[in-house]
Parts: structure tokens; sequence; C-alpha cells
């Protein structure tokens, strides 16, 4: 069940040893009109620098940590995640995660069904 307040997503973060883990997290979503003639909505903030999108056919990877602290937006395709600690994940469109894993052995990707995988890449800050 969706809660109207709260937005939830995944955290991927370094372990000591230099693995890494999936961690649940949220943040607060704060009901407000968005533009005139709309509904109120809830919004929230992603701190955040610049977005990148990525479009690839390909997106199966080796073990590697990320190249910076961001959010990963899904908007095409299906991948799974698997942190050095043996747990799996799969994101879909729409799924939030925040890749935290910068140092260490990292976590790799593998694409399921039919390329191409699209998301927004989002610079975090070490705050959020």
């Amino acid at each position: 069940m969706i809660e109207p307040n709260i937005l939830h997503y995944t955290r991927i973060e370094t372990v000591p040893g230099g693995g890494s883990k999936f961690a649940d997290d949220s943040t607060s979503l704060t009901v407000r009109p968005v533009a005139v003639g709309t509904a109120p909505m809830a919004t929230g903030e992603l701190p955040s620098a610049q977005a990148v999108f990525v479009r690839s056919g390909e997106f199966d990877s080796t073990p590697h940590p990320a190249p910076a602290r961001q959010w990963v937006v899904m908007i095409r395709g299906t991948i799974e995640v698997t942190t050095t600690a043996g747990e799996k994940r799969v994101f879909a469109p729409g799924d939030l995660l925040l890749v935290s894993d910068t140092e260490g052995l990292g976590h790799s990707t593998l694409a399921l069904g039919s390329p191409p995988f699209e998301a927004l890449f989002l610079p975090a800050p070490d705050h959020a």
C-alpha cells in the first residue's frame, strides 16, 4: 500500500570490508499546490546537483562501485542488482534507488527483459 505522505526508496551502501548491502529508507512528502488550476500534490525533495539521462541496450556489469553517490530513477526496462552480500533486488520503471556504495567492491547489475534500459541519474549530496 502506498503511504500518501511517505516516499520509500532503496539505498545501496558500502559496508565494512568493502562490500555492499541494500537498505530501505524513506523521505517525507508534503501536500501542497504545485501549479494554479491543479489539485494539491504530495511533493518532496531529492537533493541533487544535475540530472543525467541514460539509455543503454546493454546494462550487464561486473561488480563495481558507483561512480558517484546518486539517485537512480528507473524509466524503462528492468534491472536486477546484486550486492556483495549476495542479496538481489529487482528495479523497474517508477522505482527509486539511492546508490551510495562509491568505495569497495560495489554491486553488479543485470538487465532483465528487452532493452533499452533508461534511467535518470541524479547526483546526491552526502546528507541525502
